[in-house]
């Protein structure tokens, strides 16, 4: 269930009212008036159940609130309340399989700025692959992919893709397109410096490693496990189980192909450095079409749900 509070002008509180007025998903709406200050205004609060929550928020956007009031939704986490439990059953489908549109594309947004913080984590997160690859310690490779940041801008991809947010696409391409390269060259000078300390050397590259040589030998598997975690990793954000994005985050290998890469242009190994960089557009490029299909999916049914709704 979410909690939505609505600023609203006087004069359109009526419309509001109106537009929540006989939802069977709506339950707890409090009307506060003049309520507010800053906007000015009267407040409207309520709860609504997750399968009907798309289509409540479009009407209030239709309303022009964004720009003369406020929408704000929060996620409830208990709700003690039979008129609560009564609009669950009323609505068809499950609320943790409904989508919430306004949400993810919200919370995937902020997950596409090109921050000084995302390029921190990437870095680090790159050069924590690059040891786990010398070392062929898997551990390392684990922990390099939990920290790695990659996996927001990915979901924002594919949620502009599919909602045709061509600046969610946009930022989200910026922001991949400069932390991996950023990551990269922070890695190699890492790699560098790690060598002329006498910590690591070309040998440990070209050893075998049975335990992450993977990383850099691509097949048809890594498309497998890729469109695996870009399906996963949509669920877990749009199903609000955010406890199993971490069991994605560590099933592909981006940050640790972008490192072996780095660690391979480090030390001149360019065939090494190729078969890193085709694992890492292979993986790239099987979240995206996982998590595009994903949304697809989901658009489908809940479309077809809404219509049963309605009938």
């Amino acid at each position: 269930m979410l909690h939505v509070r609505v600023i609203t002008p006087e004069k359109v509180t009526s419309r509001v009212r109106a537009a929540l007025a006989g939802d069977d998903a709506i339950t707890h709406l409090v009307v506060l008036p003049g309520a507010a200050l800053s906007p000015a205004g009267d407040v409207v609060e309520f709860d609504v159940v997750r399968e009907g929550a798309s289509a409540v928020l479009d009407r209030l956007r239709a309303l022009g609130l964004e720009q003369d009031g406020a929408i704000v939704v929060e996620r409830v986490d208990a709700t003690m309340s039979a008129a609560a439990d009564r609009a669950a059953r009323r609505m068809p489908g499950l609320g943790v399989d409904a989508v919430v549109w306004h949400e993810i594309e919200q919370q995937t947004g902020e997950e596409t700025e090109l921050s000084a913080s995302f390029l921190a984590f990437m870095a680090v997160a790159t050069v924590i692959a690059a040891v786990g690859v010398l070392l062929d310690q898997p551990i390392l490779i684990v922990g390099s992919m939990v920290v790695g940041p990659e996996f927001g801008p990915l979901a924002a991809l594919c949620v502009g893709l599919v909602q045709r947010k061509w600046h969610l696409v946009r930022r989200s391409g910026i922001a991949l397109g400069v932390g991996f390269p950023f990551g990269m060259l922070v890695t190699i000078g890492a790699v560098w410096l790690l060598t002329a300390a006498g910590l690591v050397d070309k040998s440990m590259l070209l050893a075998d490693r049975p335990l992450t040589d993977f990383i850099w030998q691509p097949d048809a598997l890594s498309w497998v496990i890729g469109f695996l975690g870009g399906v996963a990793g949509i669920l877990s954000l749009t199903s609000a189980k955010a406890g199993t994005l971490v069991g994605v985050l560590i099933s592909v290998t981006t940050v640790p192909a972008a490192a072996n890469a780095a660690v391979a242009l480090a030390y001149g190994a360019g065939d090494e450095a190729a078969g890193s960089a085709l694992q890492l557009v292979i993986n790239l490029a099987a979240i995206v079409a996982g998590g595009v299909l994903t949304l697809l999916t989901q658009h489908v049914l809940w479309r077809s749900v809404s219509s049963a709704r309605k009938r």
